[in-house]
């Protein structure tokens, strides 16, 4: 027997069900351990999205029209329970409550993440995209906050592949893939002792120097 989202039918294999499994396990500490809301996402199924939409402009990697919150805080049976009831979808994580995040390319993040461990900055969650970028989590403000402290850092005119996202956005979150090309994944997991995600400028700096320096790393600027 099958499940749908917005009309589009997959399978439910073994794999499917622990997947399924996986994710609800993922949602309740989301929730209950590091106090960020979800909300349940499209995926992409047969090369469409599964909302429906022929011209869907981000197939699979965007919350679904009709979905429940999960809000931060839920207990593990409601959030468990909560999921359970959204067959096939997403887990997407909303920035600008919790953390915004400061997204670079896979290959500058990985170095930049090395380098700040060895300074011994506090540091929140790094995540990967199948596609190559990495997500660091910073403290909330930070889409705003980016553009004069680029100028301040002496970064603001540079060539740099380094965005902000902040109110409105959502980002896939393990275990869940992106658009149908592959899980996300931790490159630094949630921990105590990234609970709360530092100020982004502890980490700019590091960031807009690697982006510059490392090969692959540099594409046309767009900041929020």
């Amino acid at each position: 027997m099958g499940f749908t989202i917005g009309g589009m039918r997959e399978l439910r294999t073994g794999a499917r069900r622990r997947v399924r499994t996986t994710e609800c396990t993922a949602v309740a500490e989301y929730t209950g351990l590091w106090g960020w809301d979800v909300v349940p996402g499209a995926r992409v199924a047969g090369g469409r999205c599964s909302c429906g939409a022929s011209d869907c402009a981000a197939p699979g990697a965007h919350p679904l029209a009709v979905g429940v919150r999960v809000p931060a805080g839920a207990a593990l049976d409601d959030a468990t329970a909560a999921w359970s009831r959204m067959p096939g979808a997403a887990v997407l994580l909303p920035v600008g409550r919790g953390f915004d995040v400061l997204e670079v390319a896979e290959p500058a993040g990985s170095r930049a993440l090395v380098r700040l461990e060895r300074m011994g900055l506090p540091l929140g969650p790094v995540a990967v995209t199948p596609t190559g970028r990495a997500q660091f989590f910073v403290a909330p403000g930070a889409a705003d906050e980016m553009p004069a402290l680029l100028y301040r850092m002496g970064w603001d005119d540079a060539d740099l592949d380094l965005h902000a996202l902040g109110p409105g956005a959502h980002i896939t979150a393990p275990p869940s893939d992106l658009g149908g090309l592959g899980p996300v994944r931790w490159l630094r997991p949630p921990s105590l002792e990234s609970a709360d995600p530092p100020p982004a400028r502890l980490l700019l700096g590091t960031l807009a120097y690697l982006c510059h320096r490392v090969p692959g790393a540099r594409t046309a600027c767009e900041l929020p």
